[in-house]
């Protein structure tokens, strides 16, 4: 491999980035199935790459882009933050959303090992035992995810096909998630179970095309070092690729150094990310550190990880595999169905559509989806829920960080049904925490809950004045 084929491929899907935002900006049906740009990408990638058309002269290193953008993206998180806050304050004002929004990745996780692992070891016993955990990668990990377990395992075991078939169940869970919560939204506004719409509403027309208007735009962040000196782009960029560079310096240090272990390169550049803001904060840096273009040079490797990953499915794998990949489909989605309209329904102390639908679009693929489907039931997110969320994600992030790190080793080492076993009990203590707190609700889903008439009626009062 050339530094101009990585030129080459880069430029390829530079390309089928723009020209897939300029579908979405115009094509209705890919407005209405709200599919990100990088999704859409890929597809085309998928298509016209050499597996399909070869039109696109994409080469074979191609699909070996998404176990470096991940550790790229996982170098990022910690980089740029001075403060997570309290964990007691976040128990106070959301606690039930920090209680329920965790339950779900252990609830995912736990049914797909157990139920799937059965379902594996029955009718397919001769395929890889880590298949199962790869559709809650997918779901709730989404692309990114899924290309982690993906490196993990052909790390682990030589698995390569891992990638495709997490990628696949990734793209699965977007589109479930999207269509059929689309329809969730529908229903639940006819039995009155959203409080701030009596019918679906329309998204404002920046969330459909995906181009904002020029009076709607902000800034993406800070000029903290002078461009004279460095470019503050380059300078955050650095930073970035410091910890990225650390965490593969190392982890090849530690492989090396005991015969037979593999350690998962994202979590040691994300350990080096966690170094470098350490450091920074020794040398008072952190003033000229702007947390939210750090986000965004993790958010756009995650652009092209998607657009790659999608691009580089191996169709072969996706026929080979397709009564596994429908069957433990079926369960993550049936997972996310009983959790809306059981947990979320039963637990939430207010507002616990518009929050059970955001769970709903983010644990079948990103958290951009349950963004989505939130504002056609919340469009001035009155209820709080994305809000709640924010604040909960800072210590349920520590969850997704291990469980991701910790999986896939502990399946190819033959303990996914402990691990499961273990994922279900924790999932149990959760419900069970959050019930004793906070109550379970025994009445009608249309039944107003404490707190929900104030602010409805402060967004009819609202309405009235526009």
């Amino acid at each position: 491999m050339t530094a101009f084929d990585l030129l080459s491929d880069f430029a390829i899907m530079s390309l089928l980035l723009v020209v897939a935002q300029f579908l979405r900006a115009h094509i209705k049906p890919i407005q209405k199935l709200l599919l990100p740009s990088s999704v859409v990408a890929g597809l085309i990638g998928l298509v016209l790459g050499p597996q399909c058309l070869n039109l696109l002269p994409l080469s074979s290193h191609a699909s070996s882009y998404s176990g470096v953008l991940i550790v790229i993206l996982f170098s990022s998180l910690f980089i740029g933050i001075e403060s997570m806050g309290s964990f007691k304050q976040t128990m106070k004002e959301a606690g039930d959303t920090f209680l329920l929004n965790s339950a779900v990745y252990f609830g995912q996780y736990a049914f797909a090992l157990l139920l799937g692992g059965a379902f594996m070891a029955a009718f397919f016993p001769q395929v890889n035992i880590g298949f199962s955990l790869l559709m809650p990668g997918g779901f709730i990990g989404g692309h990114g995810t899924a290309a982690t377990f993906g490196a993990s395992f052909e790390e682990l075991c030589g698995w390569d096909e891992a990638l495709t078939i997490g990628q696949t169940f990734a793209t699965i869970g977007i589109l479930s998630g999207v269509i059929l919560g689309a329809l969730c939204i529908n229903v639940a506004t006819k039995k009155g179970a959203t409080r701030l719409i009596s019918e679906a509403s329309q998204l404002p027309d920046s969330m459909l095309t995906g181009l904002v208007p020029k009076d709607e735009q902000e800034s993406v962040g800070r000029a903290t070092v002078h461009s004279m000196s460095l470019d503050p782009l380059a300078w955050h960029l650095a930073l970035v690729l410091i910890a990225a560079g650390g965490g593969y310096v190392i982890t090849t240090w530690l492989n090396s150094l005991v015969p037979g272990l593999s350690v998962p390169t994202f979590s040691v550049g994300m350990l080096c990310g966690v170094v470098v803001q350490f450091v920074l904060k020794l040398l008072k840096l952190t003033d000229h550190v702007d947390r939210d273009i750090v986000s965004k040079v993790g958010n756009s490797t995650t652009d092209y990880l998607v657009g790659f990953a999608v691009a580089s499915i191996k169709l072969s794998v996706v026929v080979k595999y397709a009564v596994p990949l429908v069957v433990l489909s079926l369960i993550g989605l049936a997972f996310v169905f009983g959790y809306l309209l059981l947990v979320s329904r039963k637990l939430f102390h207010n507002f616990w559509f518009e929050r059970g639908i955001f769970i709903f679009g983010w644990s079948t693929g990103v958290a951009a989806i349950g963004v989505t489907l939130l504002r056609v039931v919340d469009p001035q997110l009155r209820s709080k829920a994305l809000e709640d969320y924010g604040m909960a994600y800072v210590f349920i992030s520590f969850i997704e960080i291990g469980l991701i790190a910790v999986m896939p080793s502990l399946v190819v080492n033959g303990r996914g049904y402990a691990t499961g076993a273990v994922c279900l009990v924790i999932f149990a203590l959760l419900l069970i925490i959050c019930a004793r707190i906070y109550g379970v609700f025994k009445g009608k889903c249309s039944d107003l809950r404490p707190g929900e008439a104030e602010i409805i009626a402060q967004a009819k009062k609202a309405k009235a004045a526009e």
